[in-house]
């Protein structure tokens, strides 16, 4: 115990010193290392055994231990590093690869300055690559590369020096290839582009322990000549003793990824739109431990023993026990029961934590996963924008009616934790609907729901989430209230997709000031009148107020925008919600009387009109996408394109990479449920896959239809669509 201890005090000591702390993230591909490296950086740090490092994992490549051998939850540790004399505190999140799981890289982007790409020598930068580093540069977190498995370049492909540099430098030309297109529009970013000779690049196995940079090649005088040597002759102990991954890794993170004294001015800004010339902007600018307490709270975890545990990045003041402190969006205050430091993967106790740290907080009972924490009530943090939305639903019941208060409480709780999941109970038929980024995201819930909490539950067929949008502009058309006094006249019409992507990165937002809301409206493509009229924001819809003088209009708008929300949420073909569409309010006549425009009037009025314009804009049936990849050994190719084709997919692209065939293609979701199973006995379980959620696309003609009165049925509705609906 006595070596644990005195970490646990080197911790403490450091925690004071934000110029040596480095809070960073792991985040790759599913499957590139990034666990096994984490292992590895905790051996090399002492906090597990230098024997087990690795082993967890190294037996983790079928299919079917892949499925539950991937990461799932955003795991943080902490360790010690000495680097030139000094010893530095390293804070590390190792984030999920899985796209199912994607939110928990956004989140944990938002505690972190700095984010450790991980690559797959053989593999090189997948579409996973792309969103993970897309989502360190929007948080302002600066990248560096590390290169994965190159012992198989030398084993498996048997390569040279020469083609294994060739390769080599081609995955660090992609890679940032993918960080200028993503940085050249930040004035604060000057060239945050990885290279060798800068030393932000590191190569290894994480599998064998070894690891080299520029850097260590100075200090260890290994080069890729001896490294092939002792790889070819099977000496992986020596490999991994005369240069140790653990080091090559630490270095590269102490040196290269700024410490939150240098990042805290850039970030703070890109994250929080509070006032710049405040005392607490200062105080989080200059990572002060005697400000206001500032905590970002971005995971909650459940420990039997504490309950729930916020973990989060302190940006100024100093978290300790007793304090009393408000959560964003929630009132009064919270009384915090104790803070902690993580060590290795163990929660420790500690008296405080200061600014620049990553803290684990008990007592937070308001918070959720994204909440602003503070002293003082204050703007909070910007919402963690999740880039993609749920696409697919199950509806979970309690097989015994005593379970059923039981299984509310944790679906709010699950909800909490992942807020990428929605969770909603519908009154009507008592079922309680799970929605989630893919079949695997639902199961593991599921699953948890009944180990964790011991609730035996039913879980329905997976339900695809489908979306309604409007195909043309529509005529103006008249929405009249039940007592016939009051009448509004609106139109519809498809909103440009780049206006949409700014609604959905959070570019633009009613929280936003107006001036700088109509900036970016403009910038994606909004003609300067239309972006002063903006009134409303629901989901990807905009609506306009075009009406000139209308007396009454300003007391009625709020009824108005309720019928409005309400009529988008069930669009008029299969009450599925309506996306992308830009309704404009032309005129209204209302009655005089307050009494005879009340919500009995005025909410079936608008939802009439929106209903209608939405019908004359020929709205249609969208369904979920996802892009598929799949790896195959060639004489299973045909086995491959055949199960994307067979699933109302297209096949876009095949080509050779390595020694297997890459077949690239895009399918509907509700065709790829079962996939798993299906390419598995296709390919003799030779093919490996991933899939991502490419968006929604205008289903087919042929099944319009046919789905929406299987929805309708599902739903309990009537079958007849209304006549006005013979375009489909």
């Amino acid at each position: 115990m006595g070596r644990r201890k005195k970490i646990v005090q080197e911790c403490e000591r450091l925690m004071d010193e934000p110029e040596n702390i480095r809070n960073i993230a792991i985040a790759a591909h599913v499957d590139h290392g990034k666990t096994t490296l984490t292992d590895n950086l905790l051996a090399g740090a002492g906090m597990i055994s230098d024997d087990t490092a690795g082993e967890q994992l190294a037996m983790d490549t079928k299919e079917d231990e892949q499925e539950r051998g991937i990461t799932i939850d955003a795991a943080n540790v902490s360790m010690t590093h000495e680097y030139e004399g000094k010893n530095h505190l390293i804070n590390l999140i190792d984030t999920p690869g899985h796209v199912d799981f994607g939110g928990d890289v956004t989140r944990a982007m938002r505690a972190v300055d700095g984010a450790l790409v991980v690559v797959d020598a053989v593999e090189g930068a997948m579409p996973q690559t792309e969103t993970v580093l897309r989502q360190a540069l929007r948080e302002g977190v600066k990248p560096t590369l590390f290169i994965n498995k190159v012992d198989r370049l030398i084993s498996e492909l048997q390569e040279g020096p020469q083609e294994m540099q060739e390769r080599l430098l081609s995955v660090i030309a992609d890679v940032n290839e993918l960080i200028e297109g993503m940085t050249q529009d930040m004035d604060d970013v000057d060239d945050w582009t990885v290279s060798v000779e800068g030393g932000t690049v590191g190569f290894g196995s994480a599998l064998y322990k070894w690891g080299v940079s520029m850097p260590s090649m100075q200090r260890t005088g290994m080069d890729f000549g001896d490294i092939i040597d002792l790889e070819q002759a099977g000496k992986r102990q020596e490999l991994h003793e005369r240069t140790p991954l653990s080091n090559v890794v630490l270095d590269m993170v102490c040196e290269h990824f700024p410490n939150p004294l240098d990042a805290q001015p850039r970030r703070i800004p890109r994250v929080w739109r509070g006032d710049d010339e405040s005392e607490l902007a200062e105080g989080m600018r200059l990572v002060d431990d005697e400000g206001e307490v500032v905590l970002m709270v971005t995971d909650i975890g459940i420990d039997p023993h504490a309950g729930e545990i916020a973990a989060g990045r302190v940006f100024s003041g100093t978290i300790e026990k007793g304090q009393e402190l408000y959560v964003s969006g929630t009132a009064g205050r919270n009384r915090v029961q104790s803070v902690g430091i993580y060590m290795g993967g163990e929660r420790e106790e500690v008296e405080s934590v200061p600014a620049g740290n990553i803290a684990a907080v008990t007592g937070l009972r308001d918070a959720i996963a994204g909440s602003t924490v503070s002293s003082v009530e204050m703007t909070p943090f910007e919402s963690i924008e999740h880039i993609s939305e749920p696409v697919i639903t199950k509806s979970v019941e309690a097989q015994t009616m005593d379970d059923l208060p039981k299984l509310i409480e944790t679906l709010r709780q699950v909800s909490k934790e992942d807020p990428t999941i929605q969770i909603e109970i519908n009154e009507d038929t008592g079922e309680h609907l799970i929605s989630g980024q893919g079949e695997l995201h639902l199961e593991v819930i599921t699953q948890r729901i009944e180990k964790n909490q011991g609730i035996p539950v039913n879980t329905g067929e997976p339900i695809v989430v489908y979306r309604e949008a409007v195909q043309r502009e529509s005529d103006t058309v008249e929405g009249i209230s039940p007592n016939r006094h009051n009448r509004f006249y609106i139109s519809a019409e498809p909103l440009d997709q780049e206006i949409v992507e700014a609604i959905q990165l959070g570019e633009a937002s009613m929280d936003m000031p107006e001036q700088e809301r109509r900036e970016a409206l403009q910038d994606a493509g909004m003609g300067k009148d239309d972006s002063q009229d903006v009134e409303h924001i629901h989901g990807t819809n905009i609506l306009l107020d075009q009406t000139k003088g209308i007396q009454h209009l300003n007391e009625t708008m709020e009824l108005f925008i309720e019928g409005l929300e309400d009529a988008l949420d069930n669009g008029p073909l299969a009450q599925e919600p309506v996306q992308g569409t830009l309704i404009r309010l032309h005129d209204a006549k209302l009655h005089e009387d307050t009494i005879h425009r009340g919500p009995a009037q005025v909410i079936p009025a608008t939802r009439e009109a929106v209903h209608k314009s939405l019908i004359d804009g020929h709205i249609m049936l969208l369904e979920p996408m996802q892009d598929v990849r799949i790896d195959v050994p060639n004489d299973h190719m045909g086995a491959a394109s055949g199960e994307i084709q067979g699933r109302r997919g297209r096949v876009d692209d095949m080509y050779q990479e390595g020694d297997l065939m890459v077949v690239e293609g895009i399918a509907p979701v509700e065709e790829m449920i079962g996939f798993s199973s299906d390419i598995r006995s296709a390919t003799e379980g030779r093919a490996s896959w991933n899939t991502e959620n490419a968006g929604f696309e205008v289903m087919a003609d042929s099944l319009q239809t046919e789905t929406i009165m299987e929805i309708r049925e599902r739903k309990g509705r009537k079958l007849e669509l209304p006549p006005s609906i013979d375009y489909i």
